[in-house]
């Protein structure tokens, strides 16, 4: 398949889809995108092959190459599949509320589709879908209080986008590592429990058992919330008494 044009590399995105064929199963890449999530949902990306994928779609793996070039590329569709669901979240009354509604969809879609957590703060996302996610943000963000010029606008991103990132990849990482021991975080907080309160006991870290005997057990949500609104305040440098 040539993706070139010149010495440009030409995108999946501006690249026509192969013209449809008289078969028993009908391609697009919206198909192989579908499929390949459901693939990713139930496996993760290590269970992921073009081999895996043609199979459950019903046909010969050489076939699906004529709708991606490689891995790399059903990576970019399944992506933006994913900012597709994250776009609905639409524009709200204030540049606060589109930008929470934004970032907090974006974890709904991290949770239902763990992998895409895997893929966040690498390489650029730059799909359509993405593409209007990110305008969605940054337009909203651009209008708030404090935020003087597009050198405020870019710190103002990347803090909230480091965030966002660190907060899902340690929310899912804690998710999958529950499910691969099998123990929940009760549960393995009272199988420590004996060697945490000797260690306390000691003295040495009076701040630390502070946070464990008196500290709350928040939910997941209730902190992305709080961590994201904190720093929203920061940023305009205007708290915020409420939604």
């Amino acid at each position: 398949m040539d993706t070139s044009y010149g010495s440009e590399v030409v995108p999946i995105w501006e690249r026509p889809e192969p013209q449809p064929r008289a078969t028993p199963v009908p391609l697009s890449r919206a198909k192989i995108a579908a499929t390949a999530i459901r693939l990713a949902d139930a496996h993760g990306l290590d269970g992921l092959s073009v081999r895996k994928i043609a199979k459950e779609l019903g046909v010969g793996p050489m076939r699906l190459y004529d709708y991606v070039a490689n891995k790399s590329e059903l990576l970019d569709l399944m992506v933006d599949a994913v900012y597709a669901q994250i776009a609905e979240t639409g524009q709200h009354s204030g540049w606060r509320a589109t930008v929470l509604a934004v970032f907090r969809r974006t974890r709904a879609a991290a949770l239902d589709h763990e992998w895409f957590s895997d893929l966040l703060g690498g390489r650029p996302h730059l799909g359509p879908h993405a593409l209007a996610v990110g305008e969605m943000s940054a337009a909203a963000l651009s209008q708030a209080p404090g935020i003087r010029d597009i050198d405020d606008l870019q710190r103002a991103l990347g803090a909230l986008n480091a965030f966002v990132v660190g907060a899902l990849r340690r929310e899912v990482t804690e998710r999958r590592t529950a499910r691969f021991t099998g123990t929940d975080v009760g549960a393995w907080q009272a199988s420590l429990g004996p060697y945490l309160t000797r260690m306390l006991d000691t003295g040495r870290y009076p701040t630390v058992a502070r946070l464990v005997i008196e500290g709350a057990h928040l939910s997941a949500e209730e902190t992305f919330d709080h961590n994201l609104t904190t720093i929203l305040d920061g940023i305009t440098g205007h708290p915020h008494p409420g939604e």
